[in-house]
């Protein structure tokens, strides 16, 4: 399934990377703070914990991929996948949490930033391949 590896552009490493630094940056804010960030964002203390350990791996692997000398193209594009699902999660969670004003500016911004990195993947994607096919 992971097969097919590229050399990364500067562009694909660059996108994977910074990535991996607002997942693991997110990740330990909302791990070591949710008890104190549950009320303002009116969301409860483990439902933030949980988010944020599951940010811990994630980092670790986007920045793995991010390094490698050639990541898997399949693997780069799952990525891609996954962080949209997360767009799409995180309103469906601003729908059906009822997050205080706090909290839905919160999931709303990191939502779009996702949004951002996943369409700079996209787009990094393409031109590695494109690079790689004139090569």
């Amino acid at each position: 399934m992971f097969t097919t590896r590229l050399m990364p552009t500067r562009f694909l490493r660059l996108s994977l990377l910074a990535d991996a630094a607002a997942s693991g940056a997110t990740g330990l804010l909302l791990a070591a703070g949710a008890d104190a960030l549950a009320a303002p964002f009116g969301l409860p203390a483990p439902l933030l914990r949980g988010v944020g350990l599951f940010f811990l791996p994630w980092a670790a692997l986007v920045a793995w991929l991010g390094l490698a000398a050639a990541p898997p193209c399949n693997a780069v594009r799952l990525v891609v996948w996954l962080n949209l699902a997360w767009v799409a999660e995180s309103g469906l969670g601003i729908a059906l949490l009822g997050p205080t004003t706090l909290g839905t500016a919160f999931i709303a911004v990191q939502a779009a930033a996702v949004l951002g990195l996943a369409i700079a993947q996209a787009a990094a994607l393409r031109q590695a391949k494109r690079a790689e096919a004139l090569a």
